[in-house]
């Protein structure tokens, strides 16, 4: 089948689309050919469909595979089983199997058509329509497929969005929004991730006004989605607008300081670590200690990422109260490594919103804390107890005292010269 073109859509445009698809390594692989060999029997089709496409056109990398297609579920079972691949009924009752092919993983979905809409909970239809499974997706840039052959699909003219970095919904963007109150925040995040220029002004205008529709999503959906928009290359913008339209408090639970967070991101060439959403959340929102709490709870962040903003927010605040900069060891050692540095880069980042530019004392400062050894406390309580010191709470005490010693001593004292001291307060 040739490609589909909205009237008034360059039909150069699409061949270099074409053209750009078919180069694709991913679309070359024999084990997606082999997907589509096993499907595309008996009048059925199968497209690739969104964000391989979009990320493919744009330069992005691919990370998954999803494809669409006329054929029912138990279709794509029995297909992909008879040709020896391994179909998986993950969400078979919602039309989609996951294909395992050549140890790669492809989600195959069946065309659907909405029946009746409300909210999340619309009832669908499987059908064979390629227009109408394209009205129901987000955006226009992700409403492109592409074919076994390299081919452009575009029903919805989404191609001409996505190679200008447009980021609008598809119909109507209140009714987009509320059939799934997410959108909201993908809205925000996909413009972070591959938008350009000014924020479409419909597609903000219908965000705003359906904001309060936050309110009914999970913690966890929330969460994931914000992590994602911290780690795009326009999160920046994205928040600051977010934040103007009320979005960052109905999503976070409190304040937001953009300036802080923007002056951040204008250290992404010095420092990768900046587009991590755990400091980005302490520079965003960790006025006071419960804040890195309350955002942690809101955004149900795993124990892992409590704990490096924890770390991030002792770190900054032991920066923000020092009479100068610390030593590197004694900031690593406190702090761990990453501690350390999301310590350093959250003030460094405050210091440049306040009109302040340290790069070069903290630029230093960064270099030594990614490469200098973190110092080991080389004495420990059985070395006390071998020398003669009793077990119990007096024991941790001259451990204690010891590493106070030890730390005031810039790391230099030896075992032996900590022992001996030891000895000799006994």
């Amino acid at each position: 089948m040739g490609c589909l073109f909205r009237a008034g859509t360059n039909k150069a445009m699409t061949t270099t689309a074409d053209q750009i698809l078919q180069q694709a390594d991913w679309l070359k692989t024999p084990g997606i050919q082999a997907v589509f060999a096993a499907i595309e029997q008996d009048g059925d089709e199968a497209r690739v469909v969104g964000g391989a496409v979009r990320n493919t056109l744009l330069g992005h990398p691919v990370p998954d595979v999803d494809i669409a297609t006329t054929a029912s579920p138990q279709t794509v079972m029995e297909r992909t089983l008879a040709a020896g691949l391994k179909p998986v009924g993950t969400g078979i009752d919602h039309g989609t199997v996951t294909v395992v092919s050549n140890g790669y993983p492809y989600e195959v979905t069946t065309l659907r058509e909405d029946v009746e809409t409300f909210g999340r909970q619309a009832r669908v239809v499987f059908g064979r329509n390629w227009t109408r499974d394209a009205e129901r997706r987000d955006f226009t840039l992700n409403a492109l497929y592409v074919d076994c052959d390299g081919r452009l699909h575009d029903p919805l003219g989404g191609l001409d969005d996505c190679l200008n970095r447009r980021v609008r919904f598809i119909g109507e963007p209140d009714k987009r929004i509320q059939e799934d109150y997410l959108r909201i925040l993908r809205f925000f995040r996909i413009y972070a991730a591959y938008g350009a220029g000014e924020m479409d002004a419909d597609g903000l205008g219908a965000c705003l006004r359906q904001r309060d529709g936050l309110r009914h999503l999970s913690a966890e959906r929330i969460g994931h989605e914000m992590r994602r928009l911290l780690r795009a290359p326009l999160a920046g913008s994205a928040l600051k607008m977010m934040n103007d339209c009320g979005l960052w408090e109905i999503a976070t639970g409190g304040l937001a300081r953009i300036d802080d967070y923007l002056a951040l991101r204008s250290l992404e060439a010095t420092a990768s670590d900046v587009t991590d959403p755990e400091l980005g959340l302490v520079v965003l929102a960790g006025f006071v200690r419960e804040d890195v709490e309350r955002v942690s709870d809101r955004l149900r962040l795993s124990n892992a990422e409590r704990d490096r903003m924890r770390t991030a927010w002792a770190a900054m605040k032991c920066l923000r109260q020092a009479d100068g900069l610390p030593e590197a060891e004694h900031l690593v050692y406190q702090f761990g490594r990453q501690g350390a540095v999301d310590g350093l880069l959250g003030r460094w980042a405050g210091l440049r919103a306040q009109g302040s530019d340290p790069t070069e004392i903290f630029g230093g400062l960064l270099e030594r804390l990614r490469e200098v050894a973190v110092p080991e406390f080389p004495v420990k309580g059985a070395d006390l107890i071998a020398a003669g010191h009793s077990p119990g709470r007096a024991l941790g005490d001259s451990l204690k005292a010891l590493e106070a010693e030890w730390r005031d001593s810039g790391f230099s004292l030896s075992k032996q010269d900590l022992l001996t001291r030891a000895g000799a307060a006994t």
